[in-house]
């Protein structure tokens, strides 16, 4: 391709020889300088008319953005709306939160209508249904936020009276100290087997083999670990409250003065020293220097072992 320029004022012409690969640069050149030009009108004109407000502008402005704003809606309303549902959820859950503590307070002796907030109540014909707004929606949760922590001080205190009620069950001789034998002499009076006198039986009587375990019927202090005449060798467990229980005529003891023990733990074995004719042990309980029937204290264990609930493992 020729190109001649002609310069009238010079008297003069100029001949410009274009290749195939010259016309096409120059045609990628000119599309590149009408793109950046299109660009720099529409932000430094433009979009400066819309900012500035200029007559026109914003009309035209409204149009071009109206899709994206309306998408954008769409798109908070719809988290707004999975939010409510979700906020829905937690509350109908909070519900059956508060109903299981309702029952496990009567457990704990406490009364519901005193010990937690009341739960307000709601209810009535569904007229319409309208979206919430997202003011509406942070006032909702932040009522649930302030119900649901009023809920677990409220949990918290049942836990703490039924953690009292386990330490007091705990430290109450009931767990029987022999297992797997049967009372032999009761509690009261009986004949006594070396005088042939009636006299009183202060405890009551396991027989059993020498070196059958012996466990402690409560939790307690041990205050005495000796060997008596009457007892022979002897262990004595203070459970507080004035509450004591004694354990006698032992082969072998486990214990000291002043260990601490569980309950359920094994402190001694069954034997047939002191005052004895034969392998058994002699178990009493004292109440502020009394002596007690232990059979009570044991039967009322019996009777709390059968309404406790048994939790089954299964395997996989």
């Amino acid at each position: 391709m020729h190109i001649i320029i002609t310069d009238a004022w010079m008297a003069r012409r100029q001949a410009i020889h274009l290749n195939g690969w010259k016309l096409i640069a120059a045609a990628v050149l000119s599309v590149l300088m009408l793109m950046l030009g299109a660009v720099a009108t529409y932000h430094w004109v433009f979009l400066e008319g819309i900012r500035q407000g200029w007559p026109g502008f914003t009309s035209v402005g409204r149009i071009v953005h109206k899709d994206d704003t309306g998408d954008r809606d769409a798109y908070l309303r719809a988290n707004i709306d999975a939010m409510a549902r979700k906020l829905g959820e937690m509350q109908a859950r909070l519900m059956q939160v508060e109903s299981l503590g309702e029952r496990v307070s009567g457990l704990a002796g406490l009364e519901p209508a005193k010990g937690r907030p009341p739960l307000p109540g709601s209810g009535g014909v569904l007229v319409a249904n309208r979206s919430l707004t997202l003011e509406e929606l942070s006032k909702e949760m932040d009522a649930l936020d302030e119900h649901s922590d009023a809920g677990i001080d409220w949990l918290t205190a049942i836990e703490s009276r039924l953690f009292d009620q386990r330490i007091q069950r705990s430290l109450v001789p009931t767990q029987k100290p022999v297992e797997g034998v049967r009372v032999g002499s009761p509690f009261g009076f009986r004949i006594d087997p070396i005088t042939g006198q009636k006299a009183l039986h202060t405890g009551l009587d396991f027989p059993a083999d020498v070196g059958t375990p012996i466990l402690a019927a409560a939790g307690g202090v041990v205050i005495a670990q000796e060997f008596h005449a009457g007892y022979g060798n002897l262990v004595e467990i203070d459970h507080g409250n004035d509450l004591v229980t004694r354990y006698a005529h032992t082969s072998r003891v486990f214990v000291k003065k002043g260990d601490i023990v569980k309950r359920g733990q094994k402190i001694a074995e069954v034997g047939s020293t002191g005052r004895s004719t034969g392998p058994h042990l002699h178990f009493e309980v004292w109440v502020a220097g009394v002596a007690q029937n232990p059979q009570k204290f044991l039967k009322a264990g019996e009777a709390l072992a059968q309404h406790q609930p048994q939790t089954k493992s299964t395997s996989r």
